[in-house]
């Protein structure tokens, strides 16, 4: 009889995402060891205007399930217009779509 520990671990489930979701162009990039460093983000207001955001630090990085789909959830600090953030970038494995979620 063995344990099989290690597969439930990796699985394990996070719920649901919470806050608000929006979606973003990222330009991402990956070391040799399939590690992803997000570089570069744009996103638009709800006025249609189109933001760059190239002063991106990355804080954490790490796998999560919500609901069953594979998540990387990029904790970062941004700085957009003199104003820092603290935000999660997600990207989706499943669908290849990035979102940000200010903490």
């Amino acid at each position: 009889m063995g344990f099989r520990l290690g597969e439930i671990i990796e699985k394990q489930e996070h719920g649901v995402l919470h806050g608000i979701q929006r979606e973003i162009a990222c330009e991402c990039w990956f070391t040799s060891s399939g590690r992803s460093i997000p570089q570069i983000i744009k996103i638009m207001d709800e006025e249609g205007h189109l933001y760059t955001i190239r002063d991106i630090e990355l804080l954490t990085a790490e796998t999560k399930t919500y609901c069953g789909i594979q998540t990387v959830e990029h904790l970062c600090r941004i700085s957009i217009s003199g104003r820092t953030s603290i935000v999660k970038l997600i990207y989706t494995k499943e669908s290849c779509r990035w979102t940000i979620i200010e903490v």
